[in-house]
């Protein structure tokens, strides 16, 4: 039984005591909370519900408590129940009931853990977008591995999700990278606004042998195929590193077709005749501030062009006409102004704010011995997605930067996280999951096997702390993917593990090998597998390997 079980039996329960006591049920929450206490001398599981309850019923939280005490002491899968304090209530699981969680792992496989609780979303999930003018930096890197993770979880919880990289192809950032390809073609000096570093160079002889003609042509024409096939190089190499990172997308969508297609036109036209864009000063304005901004922003420059905004208006629209009720931007620190502009833009597009959903995360450092890592070798001013893999693997890459919450800025020590021991959070918890398997391959040997095992056998306190820790992976993604919080995943994996560590110090798994194999055994390697399916789930949420040797 897990705390969810747990929960929908206590609010049976409950019905029948507000129907026999002639109590309005419809006070009852849908949701009851249940919790694990923190000293496990309570129980395994407390709930507060006969004080959430008891004044809107008109009754005393500690009658109310009694009559609650008594209806659950009749659930099989309850061994006790008691009252503390003002109106808690502590609860104690029958063994029986504990290894129905197990036997629940056991059965449902890579599948534990999901639901279908967010199954009406419909997400576009929009991440990295950096532009395609250089490698990805720590930042990018950051939103590669957070991302990734959170659509993994969403689609976990039922959502439909499309992972989206919005290609920046229009505008002054490409002109200048098109401006440094041609400086290093032709052995000049990198331009006073433009973009230095090796890769700059290596794409430059990379675009001249290719189209060796290129520096025989006039400066436009030049200009243009440096343009046009330096970008290409760079994004192909920057889907390659994203790749090798384990972060594939569904779309690649180009701003540039919201121009070409006339999509910022047509969003233009509407919004004026919305009467939510006005003339003023020679501009175009969006009357952003009667949406919940802080200023209005202008859309059409006085020059005519299209200010920024005007691309994200489009692409709002774009977005949601193609079926998603949820739109997710992950935006780097810079972009915080952004929320309420791109709230204010769906608004006045007439869609609801709330399908615009912005996360903001914070800057990521380098530490090697205790100083900040400041240039890349390859990319001259900034760390990047490959410099960080080159220095700690994939998965400690990844785990590094998903284990901490987006809101806050992020200090990776390279030193510990290089470290094979169990300071480093990664290796701890795949250490976990390989010793599992070690033991599974004894088990073979020794002829001990999960099938039909007795779960109720499982009755000792480290079993008991392992099976409800267990039992909270479920809560633990919907939470993740309700508050958009990947690094849940990664913290109760580790939470995970330490308490497997501690069942297998305290409880022997597997007969020797002269010993006769009985059925604690087999219940107890149940257990461990059932630990072992859950650690792999966690890793495989956060886009880290399972090992099964290490």
């Amino acid at each position: 039984m897990t705390p969810a079980d747990l929960a929908l039996c206590i609010r049976s329960a409950a019905a029948r005591v507000f129907q026999d006591r002639k109590l309005d049920a419809s006070l009852l929450p849908e949701q009851v909370v249940v919790e694990r206490p923190r000293n496990p001398e309570h129980g395994d599981y407390a709930t507060n519900l006969a004080l959430q309850v008891a004044k809107k019923a008109g009754v005393n939280p500690r009658e109310l408590a009694t009559w609650l005490v008594d209806a659950l002491q009749e659930e099989p899968a309850i061994d006790s129940a008691e009252i503390a304090g003002p109106g808690f209530i502590n609860l104690r699981l029958a063994a029986a009931a504990q290894g129905e969680i197990v036997a629940k792992i056991l059965a449902q496989g890579a599948e534990y853990g999901g639901s279908d609780a967010f199954a009406n979303l419909v997400v576009n999930l929009e991440f990295v977008s950096a532009n395609p003018t250089g490698p990805i930096h720590l930042g990018g890197t950051r939103w590669a591995a957070v991302g990734d993770s959170l659509g993994r979880i969403l689609a976990a919880t039922g959502a439909k999700v499309t992972r989206e990289y919005y290609f920046n192809d229009h505008g002054a950032q490409i002109d200048r990278f098109s401006h440094s390809l041609v400086a290093a073609a032709l052995g000049q000096e990198t331009p006073e606004d433009g973009y230095g570093g090796a890769y700059i160079q290596d794409i430059a002889q990379a675009v001249v042998a290719k189209h060796p003609e290129v520096l025989q042509q006039d400066p436009q024409t030049m200009q243009e195929t440096f343009r046009k096939h330096g970008v290409e190089m760079m994004f192909a190499q920057i889907k390659q590193s994203l790749h090798e990172f384990h972060t594939d997308f569904d779309v690649f969508f180009h701003e540039n077709s919201l121009f070409e297609s006339g999509a910022v036109e047509r969003a233009i036209e509407e919004l004026k005749a919305s009467g939510n864009l006005y003339f003023a000063d020679g501009a175009w304005w969006l009357k952003s501030t009667e949406f919940g901004d802080d200023k209005d922003r202008v859309v059409i420059k006085s020059d005519g062009n299209a200010a920024y905004i005007a691309g994200d208006i489009a692409y709002i629209e774009d977005k949601i006409q193609r079926g998603h009720n949820l739109c997710i931007y992950m935006l780097g620190a810079d972009h915080h102004g952004y929320i309420a502009r791109l709230k204010a833009a769906a608004s006045a597009l007439g869609h609801n704010p709330d399908q615009v959903e912005v996360m903001i995360g914070q800057m990521v450092n380098l530490l090697s011995n205790g100083e900040i890592k400041k240039m890349s070798k390859r990319a001259g001013t900034v760390i990047t997605l490959e410099d960080l893999v080159e220095a700690l693997g994939v998965d400690a890459a990844r785990y590094a930067l998903i284990r901490s919450s987006v809101d806050s800025s992020l200090d990776i020590d390279l030193d510990l996280w290089a470290k094979q021991s169990n300071d480093n959070p990664v290796y701890y918890v795949q250490y976990g999951h390989a010793r599992i398997c070690s033991i599974g391959r004894k088990a073979i040997e020794r002829g001990v096997t999960t099938e039909g095992a007795d779960l109720s056998l499982l009755t000792h306190e480290r079993e008991g702390d392992l099976i409800r820790t267990l039992g909270e992976f479920p809560a633990v993604v919907k939470a993740a993917a309700e508050l958009r919080e990947p690094h849940r995943i990664a913290r109760y994996a580790e939470e995970l593990a330490g308490t497997f560590h501690r069942f297998y110090d305290n409880c022997v798994i597997l007969p020797k090998r002269d010993e006769e194999v009985t059925p604690l055994h087999a219940a107890r390697l149940s257990l461990a597998e059932a630990t072992r399916q859950t650690l792999a789930n966690a890793l495989g949420l956060v886009g880290v390997s399972a090992p099964e040797r290490m």
